[in-house]
């Protein structure tokens, strides 16, 4: 840190009044950008109010601010809420509403479903099982 910056730093933390060292002990200097600077210090302390003592502003906790935005979990009143309903849709509705938010594209298509292929009836029946096994076996 520069000698100017420290300084500053204490002129801001002083108390106004006190902290002026008596002329003697201060060094003169010479050039322009010392004597403008000079000038800026000198009116720094007493012209400006403080602005954290601004009537009527409230301090933000940085911890308060941080649990307002902070991302809440809604699933338990959303289960909640879903669960609280006793109607229950139609399924050829609900499966009419999710055809039409279904994307036209080949990817968005469910995978068609195969109808289950019935056995095929036997020519037989159970009489003629029996009459084979009596010829076949020999049993009455």
């Amino acid at each position: 840190m520069s000698a100017s910056l420290l300084r500053r730093g204490l002129e801001l933390l002083e108390v106004p009044g006190q902290g002026e060292a008596s002329p003697g002990l201060q060094q003169e200097r010479n050039g322009p950008r010392l004597a403008g600077a000079a000038r800026r210090r000198k009116t720094v302390p007493q012209s400006r109010r403080n602005k954290a003592t601004v009537k009527g502003r409230i301090v933000k906790s940085a911890i308060e601010e941080y649990h307002k935005k902070k991302p809440m979990n809604h699933l338990a009143a959303n289960l909640k809420y879903m669960l609280k309903g006793r109607f229950v849709a139609n399924k050829a509705i609900t499966e009419q509403v999710l055809a039409q938010n279904r994307g036209r594209k080949s990817k968005d298509q469910p995978p068609k479903k195969e109808a289950k292929k019935k056995p095929e009836g036997t020519v037989f029946t159970e009489e003629d099982f029996r009459r084979f096994e009596r010829e076949y076996f020999g049993r009455p």
